[in-house]
């Protein structure tokens, strides 16, 4: 029981490790910024991919190993929308980090345009993010979408 609750901590703590650093990014991103802001912003992006790894691993060791069945979760097509999302915003988020690790070399006193594409990737990575929660909240509880 103890290591199940010891990865249920770690799932969540790395989760909201990656709301906190994506919300962060998404507050501190501009229009023109800094090479020093964006290598801040890299660092920033840096946690997030920790999070986002230590989520994965917890969840695929809550899902496979400790816990309810794997069955449980993989019957459940809510669960596998929670994943499909998980999975997308990782996807979505390779963008800004490759951009943020080739601006933020250079004369840190240098400006730079952060194209609106990165700033939308961002916005669309923290809005999905918010949906997983609920997608959590309802296989939790047994709901089915498609059932």
């Amino acid at each position: 029981m103890s290591l199940f609750i010891l990865i249920k901590y770690i799932h969540y703590a790395s989760i909201f490790l990656v709301v906190s650093t994506l919300v962060t990014e998404l507050l501190m991103i501009k229009p023109i910024m800094s090479r020093e802001e964006l290598r801040k912003l890299a660092r920033i992006d840096a946690l997030y991919g920790l999070g986002a790894v230590l989520t994965l691993i917890a969840g695929l060791t809550l899902w496979f190993f400790v816990g309810k069945p794997a069955a449980f979760y993989t019957g459940n097509w809510t669960f596998i929308l929670k994943v499909v999302l998980f999975t997308l915003v990782g996807v979505l988020s390779i963008w800004p980090t490759m951009y943020f690790i080739r601006e933020r070399k250079g004369e840190q006193s240098d400006f730079v345009t952060v194209p609106a594409k990165i700033r939308q990737l961002i916005r669309a990575e923290v809005i999905l993010v918010w949906l997983i929660p609920l997608l959590a909240v309802l296989m939790a509880n047994g709901f089915d979408l498609f059932r």
